[in-house]
């Protein structure tokens, strides 16, 4: 598919979506694209095609791509005045890589199929490092034929990319990635409050344990940030909040328990609540500096 020019449509130019697109453009793609703040200026130097409405961009492109903050955004996006479904006609292809309710995006999905297009769910993780280093995890729930067609421009963007199952069962997986993701950011969070607390030194701490079975990404990345308080966001509290109430709304309704992911929602909460909603998910961590009353180190 990468060998010849497709025309791609790309809505929703944030943090996560601007280097995404810009790999799909630098591998000679024609871009068009849409967003709700200004496009930024390195795309359309390099050649973007910045339309009016998402609705022009469907009807310009023949794959388009969504990544936009969450569900209720992407409902607008799709089925608004001037969105996708006005601008699609028969054989085209949506691609959301969003991170939203599995039971809309099921729902969307029967409704851009009625028109006679392809529907694939395709939510990414790896943050704004990965999405610039096109090495981002891809979780896609679509029709099998539909997955080997987008996949190459997948193979764009990211490095370890997995057709999960049908449709919904990609965000399912991002659902149940984030769990996992809160939780460490927690309990990495806790260590370090710990040890500073108790006189020792974090980054020494933190060293040791990366050579142990404590060892993870999470340490690696979000443990240096906390010690070093650089929480300029990668991936924002309040969009892992999101995550965290699908995950919670979406237990409810199979009748699951989830204690441990209830409780990180709560530290999100917390952080929100003390003004930290728009830095990194690892400023979670200043929530149980908080409880504690003792930074992990000083703010500088």
């Amino acid at each position: 598919m990468t060998a010849s020019k497709i025309k791609i449509g790309f809505i929703g130019l944030g943090i996560m979506g601007t280097p995404m697109a810009g790999h799909l453009l630098k591998a000679g793609h024609t871009l068009y694209v849409n967003t709700r703040s200004k496009v930024p200026e390195d795309l359309l130097s390099s050649g973007a095609v910045n339309c009016n409405s998402a609705g022009e961009v469907a009807g310009k492109a023949d794959i388009i791509f969504l990544m936009l903050p969450d569900t209720p955004d992407v409902e607008k996006v799709l089925f608004g005045e001037h969105g996708v479904a006005t601008g699609l006609s028969k054989g085209k292809t949506v691609v959301d890589c969003s991170s939203i309710d599995p039971l809309a995006t099921k729902g969307f999905a029967e409704k851009i199929k009625s028109l006679g297009c392809d529907y694939l769910d395709a939510p990414v993780s790896g943050g704004e490092v990965g999405a610039k280093a096109a090495s981002l995890t891809i979780m896609v729930g679509a029709e099998a034929a539909a997955f080997e067609r987008i996949k190459p421009l997948f193979e764009l963007m990211g490095k370890n990319i997995t057709l999960v199952g049908g449709i919904g069962d990609g965000q399912v997986c991002k659902v149940a990635n984030q769990i996992i993701v809160a939780l460490n950011i927690a309990a990495v969070s806790e260590a370090l409050v710990f040890a500073s607390k108790a006189g020792a030194d974090p980054a020494r701490v933190r060293q040791a344990l990366m050579g142990g079975f404590a060892a993870s990404r999470i340490l690696e990345v979000h443990g240096e940030r906390m010690i070093k308080r650089t929480f300029n966001p990668g991936f924002r509290i309040a969009l892992h909040q999101k995550d965290l109430n699908l995950a919670l709304q979406s237990a409810r309704s199979l009748g699951v328990a989830l204690p441990q992911t209830a409780n990180a929602a709560q530290l999100m909460q917390s952080c929100a609540a003390l003004g930290a909603g728009q830095l990194d998910h690892s400023a979670l961590v200043k929530a149980v500096e908080n409880m504690a009353q003792h930074p992990v180190t000083p703010d500088t």
